[in-house]
């Protein structure tokens, strides 16, 4: 595939992964986008389907290699995708991370960050930390 048409299919995952459609992303993987090539601006498009609660789309760039625990870099959109997820309350999601093997106790920001628990604790979306303790998340002593 050239890089014009690579770009031009990129963007239609992006756009297939915000619109939660499944579907149309397996159809782009198919013709052969990687699901771990981020954006222009560094965010990969499993972080987005995390940090929108996208479960099935999240589903769907791991079962096809996106690598669980890569971080995104983009404006506003920089960490892991379970500490994503986590932060938003999207249980699913990190269920479905986890289940594909995230690091319940990856910090972001290159291990400088905070934690998914972390996260999860600071919006106060207490089952989601409960997957994640049971996930083998430690709490830490560091104040969220």
């Amino acid at each position: 595939m050239n890089e014009r048409k690579r770009k031009k299919y990129s963007r239609r995952l992006f756009e297939a992964v915000l619109d939660g459609d499944a579907s149309r992303v397996r159809a782009l993987l198919r013709a052969g986008v990687d699901p771990g090539r981020p954006d222009w601006e560094g965010v990969t498009p499993l972080y987005e389907a995390s940090v929108n609660g996208r479960t099935g789309v999240a589903r769907v760039l791991l079962r096809a290699g996106a690598a669980p625990d890569a971080e995104s870099a983009g404006l506003g959109a920089e960490g892991t995708p379970l500490c994503a997820a986590a932060c938003w309350g999207h249980t699913a999601t990190v269920r479905e991370l986890l289940a594909h093997g995230a690091d319940p106790n990856l910090r972001e920001e290159h291990g400088t960050g905070w934690s998914p628990l972390e996260w999860a604790r600071a919006g106060a979306h207490s089952e989601t930390a409960a997957v994640l303790l049971a996930a083998g998340a430690v709490a830490s002593e560091r104040a969220a």
